[in-house]
């Protein structure tokens, strides 16, 4: 992809964000997947690190080696013609430098995007400390600025997702959190388990840049969640999950009941379209 092609698609993926209305973030763990998103009418494509490494039979938590995750992120960024950005988890690396060369690699496979958690996976630390976070995006921002790589920073904070602290100050530790990450230089803030309204009109009160959230049954609709002005919301795993679970579903028809009914409705897509589609 050339640096133009990825510099437009760049300033397309920041005008989503700017819509009047709730835009939503399919999470593609390979190239079909994220075709067929594409097709589907979606405007722009995000990964989900969960999706990629179980489907490459490694644990979520960068468990899958940086080169097979990138090589994916590639593959995706290559075969659609929307804008795709990364799931890099928490970048990767213990250190600033190890993050941006993490950042360099997903930018230079085609990503215009990246998505950098404070989630540390260690149960006895949970979390980053908000300046070291601070650190690593300050950074991020600063060498897209200085090779002229528009690249459109997604923060998220795992308080929510973690339940980390007490529940009466989540929220505000939330909102410092936010904007202190916005202030370091972060597009967009995620906050993946916050579903309650209130809180979440709260949080848009107070954090000034888009506000990214996650799929659940429990979360508001599109049409409530665009009047509350949250500009975006990610599927994550989701489809992956469903896509598992439908998987079992045939398998367990066979299995047991010696049928082939899940096989042959008309919901499933031909072989024929399947080499059409994948051309």
């Amino acid at each position: 992809m050339s640096s133009k092609e990825q510099s437009l698609k760049a300033k397309t993926f920041h005008r989503l964000h700017q819509q009047s209305s709730t835009f939503v973030l399919p999470n593609a763990w390979d190239v079909i997947s994220a075709k067929m998103f594409e097709e589907c009418g979606f405007k722009a494509i995000g990964t989900t690190s969960a999706g990629i490494a179980a489907s490459l039979g490694y644990l979520d938590g960068q468990s899958i080696p940086l080169n097979k995750m990138v090589e994916t992120i590639e593959n995706i960024a290559k075969s659609v013609n929307v804008p795709v950005s990364a799931d890099i988890e928490a970048g990767y690396g213990q250190t600033v430098e190890e993050v941006l060369e993490t950042v360099k690699a997903v930018a230079a496979a085609g990503a215009i995007g990246i998505n950098l958690e404070d989630g540390t996976g260690d149960p006895n630390r949970p979390i980053f400390d908000i300046s070291s976070q601070e650190e690593k995006i300050a950074a991020i921002k600063e060498l897209s600025e200085s090779r002229n790589m528009p690249l459109f920073i997604n923060a998220r904070t795992d308080l929510y997702w973690l339940n980390i602290g007490d529940s009466s100050t989540r929220l505000q530790e939330a909102v410092s959190r936010a904007k202190a990450y916005q202030d370091a230089g972060a597009d967009c803030i995620f906050i993946p388990g916050l579903t309650d309204r209130k809180i979440i009109k709260k949080m848009r009160e107070e954090v000034s840049c888009p506000i990214n959230l996650l799929v659940d049954p429990e979360m508001p609709s599109l049409t409530e969640l665009s009047e509350i002005r949250i500009e975006r919301l990610s599927c994550g795993s989701v489809p992956f999950r469903a896509t598992l679970t439908y998987l079992r579903t045939i398998s367990e028809e066979i299995v047991n009941r010696q049928t082939f009914h899940q096989m042959t409705n008309g919901d499933v897509l031909s072989y024929k379209r399947l080499t059409e589609f994948i051309q």
